[in-house]
This record gives C-alpha cells, structure tokens and sequence, in this order.
C-alpha cells in the first residue's frame, strides 16, 4: 500500500483540498488546520475512507451527537466497497473500547489517566483490531482524549480550528499536537468555501486569534440584525424566511432551550411546507435526536450543538441573552464567530428588548439594522 492517495476517491474536492490529503501519510498521527468554511469535515470523511482502505477498522468521531449525524450522511454519501467507515462520538467509542463503566472524574467527565493507564496495559492484546481514529471538530476535545488516543489506537488524524472552541473541555492545537507526540504531523488547508463575503467579513469581526483568513469571493446580501418585539415576531420572520426560500436549509441557533421550545411550538402550529426539526442533546432517541440535516426547512440547534453545521439562512434567535456579558470576552466572541459562519446565504442576529445588545453595537458596515 503507498501512500499516495487515489483521486478517484475525492473528485468533489478543489485542487487545494485534495492537495490536503495527498500531503497526509496513511500512517501516523496528524493534526490538519483550517478555518471555517475550508472543508474540515468533508476532508475527515474522505480521509477516514483512505484509513478504511488499508483494510484495518476505521472510525470518524466527534464530540457532538448532531455533528456524529451529519459525518454519517457524508459518508454513505462516499461508500467504497471494502471501505467501510462507522461515524461515532468519543464517548461512545470510549464506551465501545473501555465498558460502560469507565471511569470517570467527580465532575462525570472520563478519567483521562485511569483509561490511559488500562490502554497501556492492554497495547497489543488485540493489535488488528485497534482502530484508527479520525477526529473532527478536534479542538473540542480535551489534551487527555488525545493522550489515550495515542495508546489505545493505530493512528490519529484531527481536524480542527482552534479558533471554534466552545466547550469547556477542549484544546488548542499546540496541546493536541503535544499530547499526540513529536512526530505528529502538520497540515494546513486554507480557504472558505461556505460564506458570502459579506458573511465572512462580519464573522471577522469576531474572530480571537490565529492569522487572518481569505475572505471568499463570493458576495452576496449583508447579514441583518433585527429588533423583534417578542416570540411571535420571531417566528413569524421564520415563517416568512421559510415561504420566501421553500429550497433553503434554515438553521435558527438559539441560547436558551425554552426559546427553541417556545419557537418549536409556534412553527408547528404555522402550516410550514417542511415539517420543523429540534435538536435536544438530552433526548436519548426519537425525533428530537435523530435529525434529517439534509432536507430543506427550519432546524432549531442550540448554540453548543450548532459547531460542524452549515445552513443556508441562519438566525441566531436571542442574541439579547448575552446582553450582561464583557463584549470584550474571548469566549463570546468565539461563540459569535461560530454561529456567523455556519451561514452561508443569509444571517439574522436578532434580538429583543429596548437596548441593542453591546456586542452588537459597532457594526455598521457590516450589517443592516432593522
């Protein structure tokens, strides 16, 4: 087996994201790099089909249910024969690999030593059965995932941007790259194929660290940030979003779960042409957990769910909730630079109350107030 990779396998990639993965050896462990909108998650799918291909089991993982869902349509959407690839989450490949009783910590996260320690233990008990791990939305998982990762599969390859980080346990790439181990290697994709210019632009704005990345060329409208009056006001604009664009994938993030619930209630009772979706991550099956991302019509995600998603309209519902916070502080600004590029046509921010929210003070320019 070489290690060039076939470009039969990806000819729905540009010259740039094949390049990408030609770059990646089939052996080892590799961090790649790129901002929003480059093609991270496509490129892990097609990467994690390549893995499959050297015959031993591969698995895609994220930390995200939603994300998990949306890996596998893309896979079946890739299906080689003799190359199959499982999408999964990392707690339930921990589970998979360690029972359903792995320790964990008082705070009911994994305990990263104690399961690193059973690896070591148990490295080459079941050598052709160890998998190798492709990791998306990377930056989301803590230095200790990767440290047990190292021993307990054949390889490792993360995509990530550290600039997307909203979890509470996650890391940067320095810290992947340092748990995984000196010979890691470094990968770097540039470009944004998902956002408008105008889209891009604002999610600039927001943007904490890293270098600056190309704003696309594409242009298109100039997101809006809206006033509503209330609940039925949003949801009424969503309707009028919905009849107005019957084609589009409408994804409306939200910051409180009694908004989406509220907004849910609403957008049933409104006769929309497409059935609207929930997302709860606390649902453990059924329609608020097992979503169809690929059809058209609203889906409503909470902002911590929204990380790997994409949509052609987004309105981020209740950007008011964030109203008492710094407008300086990293962490909103993460969040916003996040939910601003899941977008790709059409941004709402839309707000409630008296005052404009401070962090949405500033920009114009870069937006329409209404």
């Amino acid at each position: 087996m070489t290690t060039a990779n076939a470009a039969i396998l990806h000819p729905d990639l540009t010259p740039a994201q094949r390049d990408c993965l030609d770059a990646l050896p089939l052996t080892g462990n590799h961090v790649v790099s790129g901002p929003p909108g480059s093609g991270k998650s496509l490129l892990a799918a097609h990467r994690a089909v390549h893995l499959a291909l050297t015959g031993r089991p591969t698995l895609l993982l994220s930390r995200s249910n939603l994300l998990r869902q949306l890996l596998g349509d893309t896979l079946a959407g890739l299906a080689v024969p003799r190359a199959p690839v499982e999408a999964s989450t990392a707690h339930l490949w921990i589970y998979s690999r360690f029972g359903r009783d792995a320790p964990r910590t008082e705070d009911s996260w994994f305990d990263w030593p104690a399961l690193a320690h059973q690896a070591a233990d148990a490295v080459g008990e079941h050598d052709a059965a160890t998998p190798r791990l492709v990791v998306d939305e990377g930056q989301d998982l803590p230095p200790g995932f990767y440290r047990l990762a190292r021993l307990a599969a054949a390889s490792v390859t993360v995509f990530a941007d550290e600039c997307q980080r909203l979890t509470e346990t996650n890391s940067t790439l320095t810290e992947i790259t340092d748990a995984l181990g000196r010979s890691t290697g470094r990968v770097e994709i540039a470009g944004n194929h998902r956002n408008s210019r105008e889209i891009a632009s604002l999610a600039e704005h927001f943007r904490t660290g890293g270098s600056s990345p190309e704003i696309p060329f594409r242009s298109g409208t100039l997101p809006m940030v809206r006033q509503y009056s209330g609940t039925k006001d949003l949801a009424d604009d969503i309707v009028g979003l919905a009849a107005r664009n019957p084609r589009d994938r409408i994804g409306v993030i939200t910051n409180s779960l009694r908004t989406a619930a509220d907004l849910m209630r609403r957008l049933e009772r409104a006769g929309l042409a497409h059935e609207p979706q929930l997302y709860s991550s606390a649902a453990s099956s059924g329609r608020y957990r097992d979503l169809d991302l690929a059809r058209p019509g609203v889906v409503l995600v909470h902002r911590a769910s929204a990380k790997g998603l994409d949509f052609d309209t987004v309105v981020i519902a209740d950007a008011e909730s964030d109203s008492a916070t710094d407008p300086t502080s990293a962490t909103l600004r993460m969040a916003y630079y996040v939910m601003i590029t899941r977008a790709r046509e059409r941004l709402v921010l839309g707000w409630q109350g008296s005052r404009l929210p401070r962090h949405l003070e500033g920009l114009h320019g870069w937006v329409r107030m209404r």
